[in-house]
Parts: structure tokens; C-alpha cells; sequence
């Protein structure tokens, strides 16, 4: 009886082990799932003609990966909170990374400083992230914390308002400084009737593109005798605040009674200044860069109206390029060097060119000021 049940148990286990062979023989054998690496092992059958080995399609992916925003943090550093023209350019940069399987992390500063930027950046250099796309306050004042982000591995470039060549790998650029530049110069001389006194409201006085802008305006009117009868009386600057900048356009009403024409190089100034004209039915007529769904009400040809026309360009462009030129900086795409091309999306002018700046450093160029006027700004004024 022992030896039936000896053998019995002998013979069950026996059977359990082939079993157990050919079940670990089946899942070895087992066509490879699509996160194996190589299936080579498995099988000696040669991989259909039409089928790239598991091996090269793990490295197509790998590659495809690698050129993505997956996997990344990608930052915007904006001016201030609370400017619209700020929050434009940060959905379009959001929107993008978003869009490409990134992280976006989007920080306002709480006032138009270095000192408020130098407090956000030290905080994302905390926090790990892969890039810092930054519209400066100062040129200057940044560098220090500019060279712990970079010394971090962080790749840190400008948008809108840059630091100096030194301390970004390249700026994105909304248009070239002097055809900003020649565009409000065209409309104070035309405002003017080709003479007279006129005032520009500016930013800060350390905002790198206002400062540009505003050297291109001057060196222009200096040496085109064109313009040999426009009298600049002030650069006055409202620090990118509505009461500020409404403070400082009654200040030069009352300071220059023959002022005919207020130029505003900055969103915030602008509509300030609008109103102010509008409110007081002010002879003085306003041009600069402005919102279209902020102006609207103040655009016109007509007394009733402070400003014929102005420009700018879609601040959602400018922060979906620099998104894009960030993603590229990160994935080894550019270096930001004069020269390098890259892909972004399907933004009108892609692919984007690095070009030499006048500054020394880099710049990649959205496309030229776009006039908004009467018989456009109702359609523009529901877009941005």
C-alpha cells in the first residue's frame, strides 16, 4: 500500500513539473509585448520585411521622445501679475508645452522688479526644472541668479524683455528693434502733421525692449532730417501700472501745453493714456503698441477718439515661440547660436532662424509690427 501511494505521489508530481515547464516555456516564448526591448532571443524566425525589429522601433521612440517636451519642466517668468499682455503670453507658452507632453510651471512676479523675479527664479531653481523662459525687468540686475540657474543645467532664455547676451542663450524676439523703432516714429511725425512736440510713455525705466525701442526712435529722428521738426519734450515712465501711467500722461498735459502727440511703446501705458485723452476730449492724439480688446473703444479717426492707430503683435505668438525655442533648447534641437533652425509647429513663419542680435547675443524674430486701426480693430479686438 506504502509503495501504490509512494508512486502515486511521485507520479503526480512528476506530472506538476512538466506542467510547470511548459508553462514557463509558453510565456518565454510569448510574442513580445510592445514595452519588451528584444525579441531576438525568442524567436529564430527573421522579422517580416515590413516590420522594423523591436530593437529599432524601442530607438525610433526613444529618439521621438527625446526631441518632445515629455518627460520635461518648462517655466515662464512674465513681468508682473495682473498685466494682460503678460497673461496673453503665458497661455500661449502654457498652451504649447501643454500641447508637446511637457510640464508648465507659470509664475507672475508680484511687482514689475528684479528683486520679485529673483525671488520666483531662485524657487523654480528649488524646484528642478529643465528651462526658464523669462521677460526681464532689468538687463542687468538678473545675472547673479541667471548663472545659478545655468550652473543648475537649467537652459534660461528671454521672451518680450531681455537680459544681456551673457546671461540667456537667446531672445524671442517679438520684431526687430528698428522697424518698431521706424513704425512709431512714421506715426508721430503722421499724427503731428510733421512738426511739433510729442512725449513717450514708457514701462520702467530698466525694461530692456522699452530702452531698445525707445534708443531706435531717437537715433532715427536724429539723423533723418525727415523728422528734424519733432521736438521730444520727456520720457516719462509709468512703471507698466494703470495709476501710475495715468498719473504721468495728466503730468504731461499740464506740464506741455503744446503737446500733440503721446507715443506708448507698452500695453499697460497705452490704455492708460487712452483713457485719460479720451475722458478730457484731449487734442492730443496717442499712438504706440496696445491690446486690441483693451483699445477698442479708444481706436478712431475722429475727435471723439484718443488714438488713430497703433500696433503690436499677438502676445500669444510670442510665448507659443517661446515655448517652442525652449523645448529646442532642451532637447539639444538649437544652442541657441546665430544660425541654428527649428520646427515650431504650426506657427506661420516655422521653421524659426537664431540670427545675430545688436547687442552681441541672439534672437529669434516673431515678423513685424502689425498696424491695428478703424477698420480692423473689431475684428482683432475679440481675438487678443
Amino acid at each position: 500500500m506504502k509503495k501504490k501511494l509512494i508512486s502515486l505521489m511521485l507520479s503526480t508530481a512528476l506530472t506538476a513539473a512538466l506542467l510547470s515547464g511548459c508553462a514557463a516555456t509558453q510565456t518565454a516564448t510569448a510574442p513580445a509585448s510592445s514595452e519588451a526591448e528584444d525579441t531576438s532571443a525568442a524567436s529564430e524566425e527573421p522579422a517580416p520585411a515590413d516590420e522594423a525589429p523591436a530593437e529599432e522601433a524601442a530607438a525610433e521612440d526613444t529618439a521621438a521622445a527625446a526631441s518632445g517636451a515629455a518627460g520635461h519642466t518648462y517655466a515662464i517668468v512674465t513681468k508682473s501679475a495682473g498685466n494682460p499682455y503678460n497673461e496673453k503670453e503665458a497661455s500661449g507658452f502654457q498652451e504649447v508645452i501643454e500641447a508637446e507632453g511637457g510640464t508648465c510651471i507659470v509664475q507672475h512676479p508680484e511687482s514689475a522688479t528684479a528683486d520679485a523675479q529673483i525671488s520666483v527664479i531662485q524657487s523654480l531653481i528649488s524646484q528642478g526644472v529643465d528651462s526658464i523662459c523669462l521677460a526681464a525687468n532689468d538687463e542687468n540686475a538678473l545675472a547673479g541668479v541667471i548663472a545659478d540657474a545655468r550652473d543648475a543645467g537649467i537652459q534660461v532664455l528671454c521672451l518680450d524683455s531681455k537680459v544681456n547676451p551673457d546671461s540667456r542663450a537667446t531672445f524671442v524676439n517679438q520684431a526687430g528693434v528698428n522697424e518698431i523703432g521706424q513704425a512709431l516714429m512714421d506715426a508721430i511725425y503722421d499724427l503731428a502733421g510733421g512738426s511739433g512736440d510729442y512725449a513717450i510713455l514708457s514701462a520702467t525705466s530698466q525694461a530692456a525692449n522699452q530702452n531698445a525701442w525707445i534708443a531706435a526712435m531717437k537715433t532715427i529722428a536724429e539723423t533723418d532730417s525727415k523728422y528734424a521738426d519733432l521736438n521730444l519734450v520727456e520720457v516719462a515712465y509709468g512703471d507698466d501700472e494703470p495709476q501710475k501711467s495715468t498719473d504721468q500722461t495728466q503730468a504731461l498735459l499740464q506740464n506741455y501745453p503744446d503737446l500733440k502727440v503721446i507715443c506708448a511703446p507698452t500695453t499697460v501705458g497705452i490704455a492708460a493714456a487712452a483713457k485719460v485723452l479720451q475722458d478730457q476730449s484731449s487734442k492730443v492724439k496717442l499712438t504706440g503698441l496696445g491690446l486690441p480688446s483693451e483699445m477698442a473703444e479708444y481706436i478712431g479717426d475722429d475727435d471723439a477718439h484718443s488714438c488713430p492707430y497703433m500696433f503690436l503683435w499677438n502676445p500669444m505668438d510670442v510665448g507659443r515661440l517661446g515655448a517652442y525655442t525652449s523645448i529646442a533648447l532642451v532637447d539639444g534641437t538649437i544652442t541657441g547660436a546665430a544660425g541654428e533652425t527649428f520646427e515650431a509647429g504650426s506657427m506661420e513663419n516655422s521653421p524659426y532662424t537664431i540670427v545675430e542680435a545688436e547687442d552681441g547675443g541672439t534672437e529669434v524674430i516673431l515678423g513685424p509690427p502689425y498696424e491695428f486701426n478703424p477698420e480692423n480693430i473689431d475684428e482683432w479686438k475679440t481675438v487678443y
